[in-house]
């Protein structure tokens, strides 16, 4: 489903938004964001809500002192976690000069440019993306240990897979989010696990 401007101030209005999240990636890929009122989101849209370059990793030769943000409304997710009063939405954002142009070093406009590339010489690519991660158990007050919280190995079920409720519920709140978890399992490793996701294009896989 594509949103629009008009879908993601309905939205908001609707579902008691009072958050939005604007998110973006640093010149390595790593996710940051930051959150702004939903009263803003407008002005975002418009004109974009500054950030500065200076702390942002990649971007300190950055010749501007600040980009703006301005959300792609089709990226439009709810975040489930988050209290159902004064829900939060997440948005990722592209980047834009003061000028009003996309920002070179943006990793979203350096994506587009090489999908839009690559139509122009016949090809379309697809992305499916398999996420692994590790889950470590607490000690008795609740602090974070390094000890797996399972010995199951690749595939094992319950009792021996102890992880399958948390990978249940990761899929749950993905799916709200609007991604497509196609799978889960228990892997290799001792608290190792795995979801893969259905394919799709490149902007929306990333």
């Amino acid at each position: 489903m594509q949103y629009t401007y008009e879908d993601v101030m309905s939205y908001i209005e609707e579902e008691d938004v009072k958050f939005v999240r604007l998110a973006f990636r640093d010149a390595y890929g790593i996710q940051k964001n930051l959150s702004i009122l939903s009263s803003e989101i407008s002005k975002a849209f418009k004109d974009g809500i500054p950030v500065g370059t200076r702390e942002i990793a990649g971007f300190t030769d950055c010749p501007y002192a600040s980009l703006y943000l301005k959300p792609d409304p089709d990226t439009m997710a709810i975040l489930p976690w988050r209290p159902d009063s004064g829900k939060v939405l997440r948005m990722f954002c592209d980047m834009y000069t003061p000028n009003g142009e996309v920002y070179i070093s943006d990793t979203r406009a350096i994506l587009i440019d090489a999908v839009n590339e690559a139509a122009s010489q016949g090809i379309e690519f697809r992305f499916g993306n398999e996420m692994e991660f590790y889950l470590f158990s607490r000690d008795e007050d609740g602090n974070p240990t390094n000890i797996p919280y399972d010995n199951a190995g690749y595939m094992d079920i319950a009792p021996l897979d102890k992880c399958e409720n948390v990978r249940r519920e990761i899929c749950l709140n993905i799916e709200r989010m609007g991604l497509r978890p196609e799978r889960s399992h228990h892997e290799r490793g001792p608290g190792q696990n795995e979801i893969d996701f259905h394919y799709g294009k490149p902007l929306k896989a990333a």
